[in-house]
């Protein structure tokens, strides 16, 4: 077998493997995105950016991909590997993502109380908004809220868990 060919052959199984060889023959995962035509990446970056713009800006309603497919003229497939390979997330992590990162907001500067924060962020359930909280935060609303007043250096950070 040429050497090219071996080489070619080797770069089919890293891409199928979502592997790159590195010039030093190290393996380091690449995203799936950057094995994308142009044009692909191209559609699929616009289809991500439209998607989480109507996320942003509708984040307290009630929100289902199907819904977001439709309004961005695209499949439910298509939005779904926008989020996975530009987002490097899914839909429902996003929503959760703004959702909490909007209520860490809301908790530090404002005289809602932990319910009146869930509900304007999309959450019936205030042990439900708990939960999630806590698993983006790291600590419960209120511990969040506590720390944050007293201006504490050591306040957690958005992703800690």
């Amino acid at each position: 077998m040429a050497d090219h060919a071996r080489r070619a052959l080797a770069r089919r199984r890293a891409a199928r493997d979502g592997l790159c060889t590195a010039p030093s023959g190290t393996h380091r995962a690449v995203s799936l995105i950057a094995m994308q035509r142009p044009a692909t990446v191209s559609l699929r970056t616009s289809l991500f950016e439209d998607a989480t713009a109507i996320i942003d800006a509708e984040y307290p309603r009630d929100l289902a991909l199907d819904d977001i497919a439709r309004r961005v003229a695209s499949s439910r497939r298509q939005v779904q590997r926008a989020f996975a390979e530009v987002g490097q997330t899914t839909f429902r992590e996003h929503v959760a993502a703004v959702r909490m990162d909007r209520a860490a907001r809301m908790l530090t500067g404002g005289q809602e109380t932990v319910r009146e924060v869930a509900n304007r962020v999309g959450y019936r359930q205030p042990a439900q908004f708990a939960k999630a909280f806590r698993k983006r935060h790291g600590v419960t609303p209120s511990a969040y809220r506590g720390t944050a007043r007293a201006g504490s250096p050591s306040r957690p950070e958005a992703g800690a868990a």
